[in-house]
């Protein structure tokens, strides 16, 4: 017993001496001390007072109480010790390369290369407003995974991303492009019927650069002439999909409203369900049984409702959202209290980009804590994206990603749509400046 006892008590002393040690930068590395005032453990769920946490080069390499966090001579301070400090935000469902202008016919005037431009300056925003990475699910032109690597070059300001290239569906489906007539001939490359031939499309969008694999199981709201709760791809099609994405180390992101759907996509494997919109028992028990995330877009119904006729939505998607928003919510609320694990997302492109944080409201609303929709967005998106190892909370050895608001967001989560601090990789990118 006395030697268990000494061991449990050494092994504390470490993780302690870990979390406060001085840091130990690599030779000319820039070192940062960021002094926060209050920070969220997403890990814990708790919130600490008076931290600080120090950074060599992209790294976090100390967190832990000033008082007791040794600060290196020469270090920049970042003063935050009168704001709240939480780890970057992840979007684990947009779509960076969309124009919320342009919806339904306004979309046929826009070029690939026209949609990846757009996409640089969504990813400013997108940066700007706290969201520090995001997985985007359907780009066309592999405009998103021209725009990731432009952001892992440096060339362009954006968050760390995920990116599938074109969305997998079947012809006539929810993503294929249903606007023009029989005389154009106009299909989108992500069609493949078939198991082999969706295998096939599986990697050829590995072979051209996407690190997720997007397929729409069901119909859509913003597509022509489906309906949201049919099922699109079979069991056999989707099993294949899966096979073959795992295989090549890709995970795959289903599109699914209708309960058969999201029931086949579960059963076939997939990591995550997208919008889930008319989730049963069923659904619910199998994605709690597997582990499989639910990513439900809960905020945009608003947009879509109130700005969609503008920006060119078609009429029968107005009417799809009148039958489906609600209905969504509520299943929301059943499928967390049903022990669903939750990663947020929110279907960035089809309302402005920037405006991601105000989905957090509708969380708390249906059945979350502030804590629980932070860690949503936190924690669980990390871990949804495979980079729980470097994202998603504030600890040694994760990326330097951090933002930071002037109220506090487990008391109004709308803190969380006025981010005035963005950290990235140890990089201040908004707010407050480093000094000496």
């Amino acid at each position: 017993m006395k030697v268990k006892a000494i061991a449990a008590a050494l092994a504390v002393l470490g993780a302690l001496a870990s979390t406060a040690a001085s840091v130990h930068a690599a030779p000319n590395e820039r070192v940062v001390a960021v002094r926060a005032g209050k920070l969220v453990d997403v890990v814990a769920g708790k919130v600490l007072e008076n931290q600080t946490i120090l950074i060599a080069g992209e790294r976090i390499t100390a967190v832990g109480p000033s008082a007791s966090v040794n600060v290196p001579a020469g270090a920049e301070l970042v003063d935050l010790s009168g704001a709240t400090v939480l780890p970057g935000l992840i979007d684990a469902h947009t779509h960076l390369t969309g124009n919320a202008a342009h919806h339904g016919y306004e979309t046929l005037g826009t070029a690939d290369i026209r949609a990846a431009l757009y996409g640089a300056h969504a990813a400013r925003l997108t940066l700007e407003a706290g969201f520090t990475t995001v997985r985007n699910v359907g780009a066309s032109g592999f405009g998103d995974v021209a725009l990731r690597d432009a952001i892992n070059e440096g060339e362009l300001p954006g968050p760390r991303m995920r990116v599938s290239g074109y969305p997998l569906g079947i012809q006539g489906g929810h993503c294929d492009n249903n606007l023009l007539p029989y005389e154009f001939h106009a299909q989108e490359l992500g069609v493949a019927d078939g198991p082999w031939a969706a295998r096939a499309k599986v990697r050829e969008m590995a072979k051209y650069g996407a690190d997720t694999i997007k397929i729409c199981a069901s119909g859509g709201v913003l597509s022509k002439g489906d309906e949201p709760g049919a099922q699109q791809y079979t069991l056999e099609e989707m099993k294949a999909i899966v096979e073959e994405a795992h295989k090549l180390g890709r995970r795959v992101a289903a599109h699914a409203h209708g309960a058969s759907s999201i029931r086949d996509a579960i059963l076939a494997g997939v990591d995550s369900v997208e919008h889930a919109s008319l989730v049963d028992d069923e659904g619910i028990r199998l994605a709690r049984e597997k582990g499989t995330y639910f990513v439900m877009d809960i905020y945009n119904d608003d947009y879509i409702l109130q700005e969609g006729a503008k920006a060119g939505m078609l009429q029968e998607s107005l009417d799809k959202e009148r039958a489906l928003g609600q209905l969504q919510r509520d299943n929301f609320r059943k499928a967390f209290k049903g022990g669903v694990k939750m990663a947020f997302g929110t279907d960035a492109g089809v309302y402005p980009h920037g405006d991601n944080a105000r989905q957090f409201r509708y969380m708390v609303q249906y059945g979350m804590t502030p804590m629980q929709a932070i860690q949503a967005a936190t924690i669980n998106a990390a871990d949804l994206l495979g980079w729980k190892d470097r994202i998603g909370s504030v600890q040694p050895g994760k990326y330097a990603d951090l933002i930071a608001v002037a109220g506090d967001p487990l008391k109004d989560p709308a803190e969380l749509t006025r981010v005035n601090f963005v950290m990235k990789g140890g990089a201040v990118v908004k707010g407050a400046q480093q000094r000496p």
